[in-house]
């Protein structure tokens, strides 16, 4: 389980919405390869006025109304925290328009350079080995910074270039 309170990098399914269905016009957008989908989005029970987050996806299919999609989510400035996990549906939008559904099927946190934040394991406290079991069983958890800094200038960016988190292998959230 994620809060997200900085930015995430997101893997999963988007699925397009028809014309009929009030969706983009045009269909289904059209990757390019210098420059990713960006729009904005928002996870239910929110809405685009309380929730609402930047949205930048890469690496689907041309012209699919259904395809595999990896993406960044950036919370806007101000919004309270959103719990992101797999099996989550993000509200895709242009504007307040909805224009698709993504499915999330992997959730990491991005450090403030873009690389994925490893989920630390719990270990025992250096200065509680001897005396850990009288004081709670020694064990330290980390913990994450109480407000991570807004990062909405660059989310695009660390998408349009190369970094070295991009050969990481995928971890995914521990549900």
């Amino acid at each position: 389980m994620v809060m997200m309170t900085g930015s995430l990098a997101v893997r999963g399914t988007v699925l397009w919405l028809t014309p009929q269905q009030g969706g983009r016009v045009s269909g289904p957008p059209e990757p390019d390869y210098d420059y990713d989908y960006t729009a904005t989005a928002y996870l239910p029970p929110r809405t685009p006025e309380d929730g609402q987050a930047g949205l930048a996806l890469r690496r689907f299919a041309p012209g699919a109304w259904r395809t595999p999609a990896e993406g960044i989510l950036v919370p806007a400035k101000g919004n309270r925290a959103q719990q992101v996990i797999p099996g989550c549906i993000v509200v895709i939008t242009e504007g307040v328009r909805p224009v698709g559904l993504l499915t999330v099927e992997e959730v990491h946190a991005l450090a403030p350079d873009g690389t994925p934040i490893v989920a630390a394991a719990v270990q025992p406290a250096a200065d509680a080995v001897g005396a850990g079991a009288a004081a709670g069983g020694g064990i330290a958890e980390a913990s994450a910074p109480a407000d991570p800094p807004y990062r909405h200038s660059t989310a695009a960016s660390r998408w349009a270039s190369k970094h070295a988190s991009d050969d990481a292998p995928p971890q995914p959230a521990g549900v």
